[in-house]
């Protein structure tokens, strides 16, 4: 009875984890300025309300919300087909992945590799580490001037069309190993953390796209897309730790 006390407490306790780290990683995903500044930057270039901006971002965003999940089912699926057939050793092997993934993470960081850029359509950039530019410094203006989004020449709905492509087809790479830590406790752990990256993604783009339409620009998120590659380090390693844990105390 103490061993199943202790056991579901624990899991408990690991399911909280990753669901704040989950949180955690989309919320400060969302934070970098290629989730709320295009949204920004086309919205002032074609006079729309703040009302019809915020709109066009919760739509952008629930495309990068729905291939982010979309991926993160696919994981989940082979997880659980690994979970199967190798039982509590997939804890391990899980734990020992993410701790790779932390170590790729600050690897990019270390290279100079910590900006991960969501292009425009058509747009493309050097890596931050060659391109010259002051490591706070976005890149979005460049790419977005003179382009179909921005351009009067088009319709509205071809700019609403480019920032969708723009950010759908951009899905949160740092997301999908949370799914991966979430494979133990089944299909609920799922759609937790799918509700949870929901809720830190589209929260955190309304947040930001909000702050600076409202003119709030000085607050400095751009350095957040700096570090990043840093940040995901640090939250798969305290996964990776707590996976581990989970299998010791089995």
């Amino acid at each position: 009875m103490f061993f199943y006390v202790f056991t579901h407490r624990m899991n408990s306790t690991a399911l909280a984890t990753i669901a704040m780290t989950g949180f955690t990683v989309a919320f400060f995903h969302a934070a970098i300025p290629t989730h709320w500044l295009p949204f920004v930057l086309v919205a002032r270039a074609r006079q729309w309300s703040r009302s019809k901006a915020l709109g066009v971002a919760i739509f952008a965003g629930l495309g990068h919300v729905a291939l982010t999940s979309l991926l993160g089912l696919a994981i989940a699926w082979f997880g659980f087909q690994l979970d199967h057939h190798f039982g509590h050793a997939f804890t391990q092997v899980a734990g020992v992945v993410l701790l790779a993934v932390a170590a790729f993470y600050f690897w990019r960081q270390w290279r100079g590799q910590g900006i991960m850029h969501h292009h425009t359509p058509g747009g493309r950039h050097e890596p931050s580490a060659h391109c010259g530019h002051d490591k706070a410094h976005s890149h979005l203006e460049a790419e977005l001037e003179g382009s179909a989004l921005v351009s009067k020449r088009k319709s509205d709905w071809a700019a609403i069309s480019g920032l969708f492509v723009m950010l759908t087809l951009s899905p949160c790479e740092g997301f999908l190993p949370i799914y991966l830590s979430g494979v133990q406790f089944g299909w609920q752990g799922f759609f937790v953390l799918s509700g949870i990256l929901a809720v830190g993604t589209l929260g955190g783009m309304l947040l930001f796209t909000w702050l600076t339409l409202v003119g709030l620009e000085k607050v400095e998120l751009k350095r957040i897309e700096h570090w990043e590659a840093a940040l995901l380090g640090l939250v798969f390693t305290v996964l990776g730790v707590v996976m581990l844990s989970l299998e010791h105390s089995h």
